[in-house]
């Protein structure tokens, strides 16, 4: 059944559209054509002084309404956060679990090919953000479970996985060329983070397979004048892809401005939020509008959207470039691109509405 909607914006993905209506078909883009082509014998909802925009995408986030994930791995708990998300106008997400046990990534493994299996939606997979980190780089995660990985350990957990991960971030210090390559190999994207890697042995990693740099500036080996370390090797890269987390606490909105400067199309939001937590090792508390642990900067308070009006507001982005970092760039990033992130026909009809204040005035998805 063929569904229409109409607003005095559509943004494609690449340019914007004036008074232009989306027809959706069976849950992809049909077509996307000028209001006068469209007979007065369909129904078409009209979102009156409002912008229809790609639906996000947030490839980095560990739980929501109180239930962390890497405490509650279960389908029940990707539900919820469905819902949650989907309400903010987030489509897909990547649930993430942090530095731990083995049994709790094996869990979350299980989780999400059990919300496949029942007709889950939203998730394209799984982000291990450790442990394969350096422990010196660690902010809140849990040191005693840090460690360098052995090709039999990779191995056992990409065959467990059997592409249920989708993300790992690694230290490329701590990590050798093969088992990059190895955990590359079977279509994960990796990305530096947690690191304290040297510039030369960032770029090494580059070379090796990573594509992706974790929440760049956080918990990593800074820029320095004689020592450019893992954010500089990010910088100068022409290649590899940056997430940064837009919430003024993490980093500050100037910095955040530079590496836009330099990165442009490299670099993309995401929200790195948790959620309050009582149990389990991560004890994230609300402080403000960030969370904490044990007094350190823990996770975000952020949602995607919260993140995109951030980029507009504060660091004085574009709006349809800040658009592009909420959507279309981790689409790319995660490979994704052939069906999310655009707005044009054959893929997925998913989007958001915004009003003239850029606020979420409805989400179809």
């Amino acid at each position: 059944m063929r569904k229409f909607y109409a607003a005095p914006r559509v943004f494609t993905g690449s340019a914007w559209l004036y008074e232009y209506i989306l027809v959706i078909n069976e849950g992809r883009i049909e077509a996307v054509v000028p209001q006068g082509e469209v007979g007065s014998e369909h129904l078409v909802q009209r979102f009156d002084n409002a912008a229809i925009v790609p639906a996000f995408i947030d490839a980095q986030v560990y739980g929501a309404a109180s239930k962390l994930f890497s405490v509650f791995p279960d389908l029940s708990t990707l539900s919820l956060m469905h819902d949650v998300f989907s309400a903010e106008g987030t489509a897909l997400f990547l649930p993430t679990i942090a530095t731990n046990t083995r049994e709790v990534m094996s869990r979350g493994i299980t989780a999400v090919k059990n919300y496949w299996a029942k007709g889950g939606k939203g998730v394209p997979g799984l982000h291990l953000e450790g442990p394969w980190l350096n422990a010196v780089r660690r902010g809140a995660h849990i040191a005693e479970w840090i460690h360098s990985p052995t090709i039999e350990e990779v191995t056992k957990l990409l065959d467990e996985a059997d592409g249920a991960v989708k993300m790992i971030t690694l230290a490329p210090e701590m990590c050798t060329p093969e088992i990059i390559g190895l955990i590359r190999a079977r279509g994960i994207v990796v990305s530096a983070g947690h690191s304290n890697a040297t510039y030369d042995e960032a770029m090494r990693g580059f070379r090796s397979g990573i594509s992706t740099v974790t929440h760049l500036y956080n918990a990593m080996s800074p820029l320095q004048h004689r020592a450019p370390g893992l954010v500089g090797a990010a910088l100068n890269d022409d290649t590899v892809r940056a997430s940064i987390i837009p919430d003024g606490h993490h980093v500050d909105f100037a910095a955040v401005a530079i590496a836009k400067k330099i990165m442009g199309r490299r670099l993309f939001a995401i929200t790195d939020a948790v959620t309050v937590t009582n149990e389990g090792p991560y004890r994230h508390q609300l402080a403000g509008d960030k969370y904490e642990a044990d007094g350190i900067l823990s996770g975000s308070a952020l949602s995607m959207h919260r993140a995109f009006v951030n980029l507009v507001r504060e660091v004085k982005i574009e709006e349809d470039e800040a658009l592009r970092m909420c959507s279309l760039y981790p689409a790319e990033v995660l490979g994704l691109d052939d069906k999310y992130g655009k707005i044009v026909p054959g893929y997925a009809g998913q989007f958001i509405v915004l009003d003239a204040e850029q606020t979420i005035a409805a989400v179809i998805l």
